[in-house]
This record gives structure tokens, sequence and C-alpha cells, in this order.
């Protein structure tokens, strides 16, 4: 599935992404967002960390993460560099952390 029906079936629940890359090995340390957003991996990989429950979240081409707003995560792109899309929501939007597989969503 390529970028450009990702972001059409992102636009068809009414949500507006931008779209950024980053290069292999690249690291986010943790940090948090005062709103909710919705990331989709459309090339390469990237695993977010929750290092407060101590879980791996690993999103690959097509798969989908909703991040609540105050959610501690860290991220960490894998060998191929990354390109998400991402759409942000009013903070209470989203409830808990869920990582949606390519085609289940």
């Amino acid at each position: 599935m390529g970028e450009s029906e990702l972001s059409g079936r992102l636009r068809a629940e009414g949500l507006a992404a931008g779209a950024w890359s980053n290069a292999p090995g690249d690291v986010y340390a943790v940090h948090r967002h005062a709103y909710d957003k919705v990331i989709v991996c459309s090339r390469g990989s990237i695993t977010f960390g929750l290092p407060g429950r101590g879980e791996m979240l690993l999103l690959g081409a097509g798969d989908r993460l909703d991040l609540p707003a105050g959610t501690d995560h860290d991220a960490a792109v894998g060998p191929s560099g990354v390109t998400c899309l991402e759409a942000h929501l009013p903070a209470g939007r989203l409830g808990r952390e869920v990582v949606r597989p390519a085609g289940s969503w």
C-alpha cells in the first residue's frame, strides 16, 4: 500500500496527515505531546518505546500507531530509514496506545 493510499485512508477518517522521514538509526529521546496523534508508517520501519510500561511497538509499512496525549515514548528508526504520515488530534480523542497492523485499519 503506497503513501497516497494510506493518506487517503486517513483523510476518509477526517484526519489531515503530514509526512516526515528519518535516516537509518536516528533516535528520539523520551518525550510526550500535549495532543493525541496517529502515526502511519509508509516506508521502512520505526520502533516506539513506552518506557513507563516496558513495551516496544514496531511499525513497518502500512502499520498504524494511535498515541494518546501525555504518553511518554521514544523512538528508534530501523536500518532502512522511515517515512511516516502523522495526524494530530485534540487531547482525549484516543483511549490508549494501539498498534493496528497493515490491512487491519
